[in-house]
């Protein structure tokens, strides 16, 4: 007979990077700015919805970034959920240069693009935040979640670097260097926090599943590897 109770039991995270923007196919940095889907964007959200309509969950979360929003509400609709928006669940900030792709901030701010190119964990973009604080923040955020709802399964509609920090941690990797794991939009990713009061200690479930996108255009992708330089 099992003795598992709510205050011991596993929280189950469906974690979901937001579909496509037009600045992620122009490839620039977005932060904190509120970009919404473009149209594969919205049409990967639909497929999204479909495919979290088999699934049993009890609460859906979203940053309260407008791109991230927008990919949550066909699985909202078909799961017949609310939406709850947190600010913890944004992505990295990256300050003056949101919006800029590499080449214009390799030009307009050189300094600060070769500080990036080191990926530095208490590097950050000038106005913006480190990758430790960054860390700091989404593990925090997690935890919250985790504690609030603990027994239960999540979806959570978040950020490409909200998900490099869970795979960073959940894989015990430094917070430097640059992103080792695949992070689709609209991928679909589980997690598992056994305790709330150890938010770091996530076990990774699945990861990077698009099978919901087949036969979609290929995503543009951001290798920041293709970044450092060569000795």
């Amino acid at each position: 007979m099992s003795t598992t109770t709510p205050d011991s039991a596993p929280t189950d995270l469906i974690l979901i990077r937001h579909g496509e923007t037009a600045w992620n196919r122009e490839l620039r940095f977005q932060g904190h700015a509120d970009v919404p889907l473009n149209d594969i964007g919205h049409e990967q959200a639909r497929r999204l919805g479909l495919r979290l309509a088999g699934e049993t969950a009890q609460h859906l979360i979203s940053s309260d970034l407008m791109r991230a929003q927008q990919t949550a509400a066909p699985a909202a609709q078909q799961l017949a959920l609310q939406v709850v928006t947190s600010v913890a669940l944004r992505e990295q900030h990256f300050g003056v240069v949101e919006g800029m792709r590499a080449d214009e901030i390799q030009s307009q701010h050189p300094r600060a693009w070769e500080e990036w190119l080191e990926f530095r964990e208490d590097h950050a973009m000038p106005q913006g935040e480190s990758a430790r604080e960054f860390h700091a923040r989404v593990i925090a955020a997690l935890g919250t979640v985790a504690a609030a709802h603990r027994g239960q399964r999540l979806i959570v509609v978040t950020h490409g670097g909200v998900l490099d920090m869970v795979w960073r941690t959940a894989r015990g990797l430094s917070l430097s260097g640059p992103r080792q794991s695949e992070i689709p939009n609209a991928g679909f990713n589980r997690i598992r926090i056994a305790d709330p009061a150890a938010p770091d200690a996530i076990e990774i479930v699945e990861w990077a599943d698009t099978r919901h996108l087949a036969d979609l255009p290929p995503q543009p992708t951001y290798d920041q590897r293709r970044h450092l330089r060569k000795d």
